[in-house]
């Protein structure tokens, strides 16, 4: 193609209102992405706040959903228009969310757009997000976050080029002048970083041994990895995969896996006949669900377990250099970093508050309860990864997934521990919730609540330790004189109203106890979270949409 092609097509347009990424991207309704210039107007807004990005290489793929290919073709024409000089994307337009990582990292990119609205429904009528991944393969900063916002504000022009589409399917590189789009294998990337950090000799005599696996990729991102991975390079038989093809609308599901969403992962692992072990993680493959056989595992229980048992990976066999929890994650993994003697950050929700610290060396593994668990080899929370560590515990340990867990809270006690949301909650009560809690804080510390008093009652705020910068504003925090805690949070990784996130913790260290189903465990806590919040009255809504 001549160079000639690549004189960009300036387009102009004016600014569009509300398009404020958050921790996780700019997430709206798919249809909303589709009208021009939406797309076009946030995508401009990124690479106009970024610098030295000329003759630079940029990653682009997505989670496969609805509108991911037509939006991968309007990214890619924009990014050459705007200087970089190579642009490299997943075949299919598919790529995982920690595999964008991954390929940003070793490719040593300048950064990566990825497409993805994570565990939200797909579809003509779901959900649809981007986000700007910087050049250590993590979530853009919240100083890159606000710059981008502030073009969204006065942006009025965007540039393109008019080129033919980029065959998506076949591995292999494009000229267009002196740039360059090269489509790439990112499942390979990733299974090579996989095999560098467990033992794959031992994982293939687990699984040759009668060990039963049931892997279900929600017919999202993770399927064409987990057959890479599980079948092809361990051996697992093929039918221990479901749902393994990336549907434009995941198979009509919720790709989100929880207990709810994942139901049929729940049957499938219950009763005398069913699989060893059990997995499932979400539509941009960075989250997890663990299970054993009528057993699940907490994604704060699952956090500390790796901790705990982080020796048994060759990766991790020298030590850990300290972890991290979001602030609403159970004190699970606190218990093993103190056994442990290394330190234990709590941070707030949102992977890239871990990428300092990771970068920094100041730690080594870091989770959040929302299923999502990663450590120092991408920048970005891993289910597959996750999945792996589990499959190496159980055959280094040679036990159950439950009895491992139980195991665990023998040695360090048991933090009961449960996710209430309340989704599609609307905005303005879900905020004037909020603000009737922080009008309470002040007066709350000595009161009775849930069989103890008050310890401590504040708005979780945070200042880096590596950067100094400060968040505020991170969620509501009551701290019980037990060890009991209760956080409310709002979650920005909704499209419609509000998500109300009620986290409830009691530490239980009673072996006697450990078996007292969690809602019962922690009832009154679940009572004491109706009275201080009003949750019923304020948002009309009885119970929750999902517990976890």
């Amino acid at each position: 193609m001549d160079t000639q092609a690549l004189n960009a097509a300036i387009r102009p347009t004016q600014p569009i209102a509300g398009q404020r990424p958050g921790t996780s991207g700019l997430r709206k309704k798919v249809t909303v992405f589709q009208q021009p210039p939406y797309l076009q107007n946030f995508v401009q807004s990124i690479f106009d706040a970024l610098d030295g990005k000329s003759g630079q290489t940029l990653v682009v793929g997505g989670d496969g959903r609805f509108f991911n290919d037509q939006a991968i073709q309007i990214i890619v024409r924009m990014a050459l228009a705007n200087g970089f000089g190579r642009v490299l994307v997943g075949r299919h337009g598919i790529l995982s969310t920690p595999a964008a990582s991954c390929v940003i990292r070793g490719r040593r990119a300048f950064g990566g757009i990825i497409l993805s609205a994570s565990h939200n429904p797909g579809g003509p009528e779901g959900d649809f997000g981007i986000k700007y991944n910087a050049g250590n393969g993590g979530p853009a900063p919240e100083k890159l976050t606000d710059a981008i916002y502030a073009h969204t504000l006065s942006i009025q022009r965007y540039l393109t080029l008019e080129t033919p589409e980029v065959d998506l399917s076949t591995l292999g590189t494009t000229a267009f002048g002196p740039a360059t789009v090269e489509v790439i294998d990112p499942v390979a990337e990733y299974a090579d970083l996989m095999a560098s950090l467990f033992d794959f000799a031992a994982l293939r005599r687990l699984l040759a041994s009668g060990f039963r696996l049931r892997f279900d990729a929600m017919h999202a991102v993770t399927g064409p990895y987990a057959q890479e991975l599980l079948v092809r390079r361990l051996g697992a038989p093929a039918d221990s995969m479901a749902g393994g093809t990336p549907l434009p609308d995941f198979g009509g599901g919720h790709p989100d896996p929880n207990p709810t969403y994942a139901a049929d992962l729940v049957q499938a692992l219950s009763g005398a006949g069913a699989p060893d072990f059990g997995a499932a993680s979400d539509g941009d493959g960075d989250r997890n669900m663990i299970l054993g056989r009528d057993f699940i595992v907490t994604p704060s229980d699952s956090l500390a377990v790796l901790a705990a048992n982080a020796h048994l990976v060759p990766a991790y066999a020298g030590g850990l250099a300290g972890v991290a929890r979001s602030m609403p994650t159970s004190m699970a993994v606190d218990r093993v970093a103190q056994a442990l003697g290394i330190p234990c950050f709590e941070t707030p929700t949102g992977w890239k508050y871990f990428g300092n610290l990771l970068d920094s060396g100041q730690i080594t593994l870091c989770g959040e309860e929302s299923a999502g668990t990663g450590s120092n080899h991408v920048r970005e929370k891993d289910g597959l990864w996750a999945v792996l560590f589990w499959l190496s515990v159980v055959a280094a340990r040679n036990q159950s997934v439950e009895a491992i867990v139980r195991d665990h809270w023998r040695r360090f006690g048991r933090n009961v521990y449960s996710r209430h949301d309340y989704e599609g909650v609307d905005s303005a009560a879900a905020a004037g919730l909020m603000t009737h809690l922080r009008s309470r804080l002040a007066s709350l510390p000595g009161q009775a609540l849930a069989g103890s008093t008050v310890a401590a009652a504040d708005d979780f705020a945070y200042t880096d330790p590596v950067d100094g910068s400060v968040s505020t504003g991170q969620g509501i925090r009551v701290v019980l004189a037990d060890g009991s805690r209760l956080v409310f949070r709002l979650s920005g990784t909704g499209t419609e109203g509000a998500t109300l996130r009620v986290y409830l913790e009691r530490f239980e260290p009673d072996a006697a106890r450990h078996g007292v189903p969690t809602q019962e465990a922690l009832a009154p806590l679940i009572d004491a979270a109706e009275s201080l919040a009003g949750i019923a009255q304020r948002t009309g809504r009885s119970s929750p949409t999902v517990v976890t």
